[in-house]
């Protein structure tokens, strides 16, 4: 079992920068899970953002932050970031860190099983 922490949002200009961070703490290894970040704005569903592997070898993007996010993981801090550049009104949102304890980077929302309580991400135009 793993308990996440999200932390670095906050109120920022169109093509402003942010980076988040997400630090986990429990009995298991940080390593043995596949991590992602997902995204819920007001009025619409949980969406995909990215995920990385155990060992940071691969990754995946949702279409709309391709270019602008960047994902990485420190296994040995068991932390866990988003790098948000470029950032659009329409990133405007809470976003989530979550744990996944298969080895499959994948963007399916209910392969993860521990998430964080989420930190708020917004974007003025």
């Amino acid at each position: 079992q793993v308990q996440l922490v999200e932390s670095g949002g906050g109120l920022v200009q169109a093509g402003g920068s942010l980076r988040l961070s997400c630090a986990a703490s429990g009995r298991t290894f940080f390593g043995n899970y596949v991590m992602g970040w997902f995204r819920q704005a007001p009025g619409k569903e949980r969406e995909f953002v990215a995920a990385i592997s155990r060992g940071s070898s691969s990754t995946d993007y949702a279409d709309s932050v391709k270019g602008r996010f960047a994902i990485s993981r420190d296994n040995n801090k068991n932390t866990m970031y988003l790098q948000m550049n470029s950032l659009k009104p329409e990133d405007t949102a809470v976003y989530y860190c979550a744990a996944n304890p298969g080895v499959v980077v994948t963007p399916v929302v209910a392969k993860y099983d521990y998430w964080g309580q989420g930190t708020q991400v917004t974007v003025s135009s």
